[in-house]
C-alpha cells in the first residue's frame, strides 16, 4: 500500500542512527549502499526485540516461545511473498544471501537438468556471484557458458541475446540491475524471449529490489534472488524465490534437521516446501528483521523512494558531469542509483582514500564484476551508490571532495 505522507528526507535520516556519526570530524556521507545499506532503527529494534522477548528455535517446539518465534518468522515470509507478489509462501526460501540462492539453483537445478553441451547464458554485466556458481556446475556437467555483450553505454545488446538463444540453451541467468553500472536490464523482455524457447530464467535482483518495484508474477521469473542487507535489512539473510513446480522438482541443497519428513538409516524423505531447502536452524532474527525492513520501506512508499533516488541520480549526474577529467562508466538510458566513474590519471583507490578523509564513503575497485571492467579496459572505478537516505547536499559534498582530489593531484 502506498504511503500518503510526503517523503521528508530529514525525518527519514533520523531513522538511521549511524548517519549521525562523524568521520575524521566531518559528517558521515555514505554513498556505499550498493555494497550494503545502513539499517533503520525499526530493523535494529526488531533484532533486539527478538532476542529480548520472543526467541526460541522455530518450527520444532510446542512451547509458547517457540510458537511465538515461529509465528514471527513465518509472518516475515508472508511479508516477503507480498512484497514481490509471489503466488505462495512455499515459493519463498530463506538463504544466507543472494550468493547462496544462486548457488542453490545452480547446484540443485543444474545437476538434475544440465547435460554436456547445454548452454547457460550470462552477460558481461554479471556480479561474480552470478558467474562462478554457473562455471562450477558447468565444469561438473559439461555445460558451456555463453555471454551477452553490452554496448558502450553499458546496455545489453538484445540482438546478441536473441542470437544466443537456441536449441542448446538450458538456462538464462542475468542481473536485473548492474551493481557496477546501475543499468536496468529489460528483464520482462529477456524472460519473454527465453520462455518462447522453453528456457527458464534466474534473475539476480540484489541491486533491483531496493530501488524498483519487483513483481515476480508480472515478470514471470522462474527464480529471483536478493539479499537482505542491501534492502536495509540484516546481513546473513536473503531470499530465493522459485516457482513452486520447479522447486518441487529439485533435490535438496543440504541435508540435516528441518528439511526432513522421515529419517531412517535406510531412507530419508524430505519436508514440503519451503522447508526442503532450509536445513538446520535458520537466521531467525535476520528473517524477522528483514520483514521489519519491508514494513519500513512500504511505510515510506516505494514510489516516493524511487522518485527521490531518481532525482539524486539526475542531480549527481549533472553535478559530477561538470568536473574536468571525470568520465562516467555506464550511461545507460535506463539506470538507477549508481554513479560509477574514473578521473584521468588518478587511481580509484587514491580517490577513495582522499574522499574518506573528507567524510565521504564510496566503493572503489572492480566491484566483484571484473568482466565489465575488462569490457571497458579499466581495472577499477569509483562507485558512489545512492540510498533512500542520501541528499542533494551530500552530492555537493562529494563534488567538493573530488575537487580536493584534483587539487592534490594537480589535475
Amino acid at each position: 500500500m502506498a504511503s500518503s505522507a510526503p517523503f521528508d528526507i530529514m525525518r527519514v535520516r533520523q531513522d538511521f542512527p549511524i548517519l549521525s556519526q562523524r568521520v575524521y570530524d566531518k559528517p558521515l556521507v555514505y554513498f556505499d549502499s550498493a555494497a550494503s545499506a545502513q539499517k533503520p532503527r525499526a530493523v535494529i529494534d526488531a533484532i533486539k526485540h527478538t532476542y529480548e522477548t520472543e526467541y526460541a528455535n522455530v518450527h520444532r517446539g510446542v512451547h509458547y516461545m517457540s510458537q511465538k518465534t515461529t509465528d514471527a518468522m513465518e509472518g516475515a515470509r508472508e511479508k516477503i511473498r507480498s512484497f514481490i507478489n509471489a503466488v505462495s509462501e512455499r515459493e519463498i526460501i530463506f538463504v544466507r544471501g543472494a550468493t547462496e540462492g544462486i548457488n542453490l539453483v545452480a547446484d540443485c537445478w543444474g545437476r538434475q537438468n544440465l547435460k554436456p553441451g547445454d548452454e547457460i547464458i550470462l552477460s558481461q554485466l554479471e556480479h561474480h556471484s552470478n558467474i562462478v556458481p554457473w562455471q562450477l556446475i558447468a565444469e561438473r556437467t559439461g555445460a558451456v557458458i555463453k555471454v551477452v555483450p553490452v554496448n558502450d553505454a553499458g546496455e545489453l545488446e538484445m540482438d546478441g541475446y536473441e542470437a544466443l538463444l537456441g536449441d542448446r540453451t538450458a538456462m538464462v541467468a542475468l542481473t536485473h540491475v548492474s551493481n557496477a553500472l546501475g543499468t536496468i536490464t529489460p528483464m520482462a523482455e529477456i524472460i519473454r524471449l527465453a520462455h518462447a524457447q522453453g528456457v527458464p530464467v534466474l534473475v539476480d535482483g540484489c541491486q533491483a529490489i531496493p530501488h524498483i518495484p519487483v513483481d515476480v508474477q508480472a515478470l514471470d521469473a522462474d527464480f529471483y534472488v536478493f539479499s537482505g542487507h542491501k534492502l536495509y535489512g540484516p546481513s546473513g539473510i536473503g531470499v530465493l524465490y522459485g516457482k513452486e513446480t520447479l522447486l518441487n522438482a529439485m533435490p535438496p541443497y543440504q541435508g540435516g534437521g528441518e528439511m526432513i519428513d522421515l529419517v531412517t538409516f535406510e531412507k530419508t524423505t524430505y519436508a514440503d516446501l519451503p522447508f526442503k531447502f532450509e536445513a538446520g536452524t535458520p537466521h531467525i532474527a535476520g528473517a524477522i528483521a528483514l520483514g521489519a525492513a519491508i514494513d519500513y520501506l512500504t511505510g515510506l512508499g516505494l514510489e516516493k523512494i524511487a522518485a527521490h533516488e531518481d532525482d539524486l541520480l539526475a542531480y549527481g549526474t549533472e553535478q559530477l558531469g561538470k568536473i574536468n577529467s571525470l568520465r562516467f562508466v555506464g550511461t545507460a538510458a535506463e539506470k538507477t542509483a549508481i554513479l560509477s566513474f574514473v578521473l584521468d590519471d588518478v587511481h580509484p583507490h587514491d580517490i577513495g582514500t582522499i574522499l574518506d578523509r573528507e567524510g565521504v564513503a564510496v566503493r572503489t575497485g572492480h566491484h566483484c564484476a571484473q568482466p565489465i571492467m575488462e569490457r571497458y579496459d579499466i581495472a577499477a572505478t569509483v562507485r558512489a551508490s545512492i540510498g533512500l537516505y542520501n541528499t542533494r547536499d551530500e552530492i555537493d559534498v562529494l563534488v567538493k571532495a573530488l575537487g580536493r582530489v584534483q587539487e592534490i593531484f594537480g589535475s
